[in-house]
């Protein structure tokens, strides 16, 4: 019965990357019913987010690389990206959320979207993971691309909210294309969460974090022209 209303609560997936879409909205809806049922707030279930994402930030700083602690680090930021869903779906099953909530939320993101590569980067400086040398800016350009990226989402979903054109959050009648979920997925969160599975392996893990940052920062460069645009066509 719960799993149904958060069904018919959802936001529109329009432009949604794949792992996002596909995999932790649902563990989100799951989290989110569970929260319900336990008479949890949502801003309470934010707060739990951002406790098990901390820790997997925290390890990635402190505790050098093995195996069991990419298994940890994943984990805990993989739960903390469900609970980040939830937190939104459990405010619509109670009948919306608030501006407080809201802003509690996008707070815990930047937190984490902020210190998440910075913690890399002190990890393989503490572990001399890698020579201590160009590739330790990696994790800084990562993180600048990062941050511009999440900015860049906000002011795009306020530019429309304000001007009167349509947001992604609102549901559309059409279903989003499959295509384009899969092929932006490594410019989604949940796709670098599971990049710390590799860290008993740095030579892969490094690969792979390298990867994710060209993608993304080729992504956000193509779009920035394609946002320009489309808010020079908004209504004044």
């Amino acid at each position: 019965m719960t799993l149904g209303q958060l069904a018919g609560a959802q936001k529109g997936a329009a432009g949604a990357p794949a792992y996002g879409r596909f995999v932790n909205r649902k563990l989100g809806r799951l989290l989110a019913a569970v929260a319900f049922h336990a008479g949890l707030t949502p801003n309470q279930v934010t707060g739990i987010s951002a406790a098990f994402t901390g820790i997997g930030i925290a390890l990635l700083a402190l505790v050098p690389p093995s195996g069991w602690m990419g298994l940890a680090v994943t984990g805990c930021l993989v739960i903390g990206y469900a609970l980040d869903a939830a937190d939104g779906q459990l405010a619509r099953l109670r009948g919306g959320g608030s501006p407080a909530g809201e802003w509690l939320d996008h707070m815990v993101d930047s937190v984490k979207i902020a210190t998440l590569h910075l913690a890399v980067l002190i990890g393989w400086y503490r572990f001399e993971t890698v020579d201590r040398g160009a590739l330790l800016l990696l994790p800084l350009g990562f993180a600048v691309v990062a941050v511009v990226h999440f900015f860049a989402t906000l002011l795009n979903e306020a530019l429309r909210a304000q001007h009167g054109g349509r947001t992604r959050a609102e549901p559309v009648g059409e279903r989003p294309s499959v295509l384009r979920s899969l092929v932006v997925a490594p410019t989604d969160y949940g796709v670098l969460c599971l990049s710390f599975l590799l860290l008993a392996v740095p030579s892969a893990f490094i690969a792979a974090y390298a990867f994710l940052f060209v993608a993304t920062a080729g992504y956000l460069l193509l779009a920035s022209v394609k946002w320009y645009r489309e808010m020079g066509g908004l209504v004044r």
